[in-house]
């Protein structure tokens, strides 16, 4: 029995997708369940998963192809084990001089060895089957570029260097040049479109987290224990904050719809995650009415399913407020821009040690520069310098965030 394996149903807001990569050739045994191939979008990467136990029979999209929603990607043959590949399949054999075997080639290897004009029969294949995949084209490629380093070869000239090298007496500087991918094309496009159809503003504060710390250090072996090991960090005081401070400030949880503002009754907050693929903001549903420990139990299953790549479109859809977290890397500062079509994000940062004036007396106190960047189109300067006065003084007094006062 044939199965057709097409593309999955893309939202609206998703218009194609692109084959990233096979992960079965076919006329491979296929158990049901297992990983086909992935499916690189705008937001997320998407798993085809086989729909049975059986083989495909032909490959009628290759990597770096672009796909429709539910366009036909493969054939699958049901219930067949080892079955031949087809002769047109997107696997191509190559014949291997003075050899009895054949080459087998994943359509992006076959493209990389042709662009760089490589023998492909000197490239070892390492793939199941013997199939030779991209990535030991690319390992061929370093290999040969080291050799070439390690010999320092005499200076050629620019118009017959066959790659983009520039020769100087310490040798060469190499340049590697790589396409964007899916993601982080739609990143720069969305944030290009923030910085150029929003008047955006950025207000600064500061925090005082020795209340927050001494909290947390107080309860946080009790937290863990009582919530079946959920870790209790900083992330979970400062989305109930915000979600108190939205509260009280409705147009900072608004959007602009043309020329329509649209107030959310809800406080649905989005945490921004960095990938390797690029920056996701998976959103917290209703975080007003969320626990802390269900805030951070939520927010490390984001961060663990997005390194992964397994996030979910709906997952990271609508969102009425952002929180980004520039201090795990160490930022001192920044100014965080805006996730259309919101009209404000709250920007966290490292926690610093600095000498305060308190009540007369110089005092070491942990300091966190806070960033709100807002659309002033929407939100006036004094509205914003509110909201984020309100976070402070919530954070600086955790107890009022439990009170509502």
């Amino acid at each position: 029995m044939t199965i057709e394996i097409k593309a999955p149903t893309f939202p609206e807001s998703v218009a194609d997708g692109t084959i990233a990569s096979w992960y079965k050739k076919p006329g491979e045994a296929v158990s049901r369940d297992e990983l086909l191939v992935d499916i690189e979008t705008d937001k997320v990467v998407l798993e085809i998963v086989a729909p049975a136990d059986g083989a495909l029979s032909e490959i009628v999209k290759a990597e770096g192809e672009t796909v429709l929603s539910e366009e036909l990607i493969a054939q699958f043959v049901e219930g067949a084990a080892g079955v031949a590949a087809a002769p047109n399949a997107d696997v191509p054999a190559v014949a291997t001089a003075g050899a009895d075997v054949e080459l087998k080639l994943s359509p992006a290897a076959r493209k990389l060895a042709d662009e760089n004009n490589l023998d492909v029969a000197t490239i070892t294949a390492t793939g199941k089957g013997g199939l030779m995949t991209k990535e030991d084209v690319q390992a061929h490629l370093s290999q040969h570029l080291s050799q070439q380093l390690s010999q320092q070869p005499a200076p050629i000239p620019a118009a017959a260097a066959p790659v983009a090298a520039i020769e100087t007496p310490t040798g060469e500087r190499i340049e590697k040049r790589v396409p964007m991918t899916r993601l982080r094309t739609r990143i720069a496009e969305r944030l290009l479109e923030a910085t150029q159809t929003t008047a955006m503003l950025t207000t600064f504060n500061e925090v005082n987290m020795e209340p927050v710390m001494v909290l947390r250090k107080q309860y946080k072996e009790l937290f863990e224990k009582t919530h079946n090991g959920i870790r209790l960090g900083f992330m979970g005081f400062f989305v109930k904050a915000a979600c108190e401070a939205l509260k009280r400030f409705p147009a900072v949880n608004a959007s602009l719809d043309g020329s329509d503002i649209v107030y959310h009754g809800y406080q649905d907050i989005g945490v921004a995650v960095s990938t390797e693929k690029g920056l996701v903001v998976p959103v917290l549903r209703d975080a007003d009415q969320l626990g802390l420990a269900t805030i951070e139990d939520t927010i490390r299953d984001y961060g663990m399913r997005a390194r992964d790549g397994k996030l979910g479109i709906d997952e990271m859809q609508g969102g009425t407020f952002t929180i980004t977290n520039g201090g795990v890397f160490g930022s001192l500062l920044s100014t965080p821009i805006l996730n259309p079509p919101q009209t404000a994000i709250l920007g966290m940062h490292k926690i610093q040690e600095r000498p305060m004036a308190v009540n007369g007396e110089v005092v070491i106190q942990p300091m966190m520069y806070l960033a709100l960047s807002y659309d002033h189109r929407m939100i006036d300067g004094k509205a914003a310098v509110q909201f984020l006065v309100t976070i402070k003084d919530l954070l600086e007094d955790p107890a009022r965030i439990l009170l509502e006062v």
